[in-house]
Formats: C-alpha cells, structure tokens, sequence
C-alpha cells in the first residue's frame, strides 16, 4: 500500500502578461518642424500586491531629437514619465496571493515608441510594452512513499583466524 506525504515548498502558483499602449506628451522649449529621433530609456518597474492583484508601478525617460527654426538647428528634450499596470494573476488552486508571495515582474517587450506626431508645439508619441508577472508562494506537493523502509545489509567484520602465525620478529626495528 502506498502512502503520502505533503511537502510544503515555493514554487510559481501565478503567471500573467500584459501589452499595455498609451500616449505621451512633450512640450519642447522650441516650436518643432521635424521629429529626427524618438527613444525610450532607463525603464524601471516594480511589482506589488494590490487586493489580490498585481499593480506594476513603473517609469521611463523619453527622448526626442527634434529640429526647429525651419530645419536648421536641432535639439533634444527628455522627460520621465510613471505609469500604474494592474494585472489580474490568476493563482493556482492550491495558493494565495498574499503579503508573503514573491512578485517578480519581467519587461517582455521594453516600451518602445510606435507612432509620433507634432501637433502645435507638443510632440505626441504612442509607447507600447508588454510586462511579464509571476507570483512565487508556498505550496503544497502530494508524494507517494513506499511503506517499508529499504533494509541496511549487514557486513561483519572479517575474523583473524590466524593468531598464532605472528611471530615478535615481525616487526623489524
């Protein structure tokens, strides 16, 4: 007959993705003519549990390369910009998301910029991302044993029978 034993360990009990799009202003110090260049940089994001769901709260630098004064100078404007995801993990049935669990948060696609427009004196970009979660808590795990435990073979020292063969010149000096 087999028996179990219930082994309590950590492991992934959640796993969800998110694409998220959204749009961002710059308001350059000059009135810009041509977009030269768009990037995004120094993405940073952090995971926490919000009843019961992941709220990714996250931030990110856009530059803009950018002429004015009809084409003939150029410049760069730079600004940071913070964004709030909630993302609904669904968990395992044999776990929670608590205060206790382990959120790990991964950037699948890093935000990158997908459209750009100069409408008056703002520069409007569309910036898409796609965040990965896992949520790591304590779990169970149902093992079979066996009943009988394996048996140690017995070894027995092995017997001198030969006593009488040593002699006291044995030993040289």
């Amino acid at each position: 007959m087999t028996n179990y034993k219930e082994i309590v360990t950590k492991a992934v009990i959640g796993k969800a993705k998110k694409t998220s799009h959204g749009q961002f202003k710059i308001v350059p110090d000059e009135m810009p003519n041509t977009v030269l260049g768009c990037w995004v940089i120094n993405h940073s994001f952090r995971g926490s549990n919000k009843d019961g769901k992941v709220e990714v709260d996250g931030s990110f630098d856009i530059n803009v390369w950018y002429s004015y004064d009809n084409d003939t100078k150029t410049k760069v404007s730079t600004e940071r910009f913070t964004y709030s995801d909630l993302l609904p993990v669904t968990i395992k049935s044999n776990g929670t998301l608590d205060n206790t669990s382990e959120i790990m948060v991964r950037s699948l696609k890093q935000p990158t910029v997908t459209d750009v427009n100069i409408e008056g004196n703002e520069v409007i970009m569309n910036v898409e991302k796609e965040l990965g979660v896992e949520v790591v808590g304590d779990t169970k795990l149902r093992i079979p044993v066996e009943d009988d435990e394996d048996e140690y073979e017995v070894i027995e020292d092995e017997k001198i029978d030969n006593i009488d063969e040593i002699t006291d010149d044995y030993i040289e000096r």
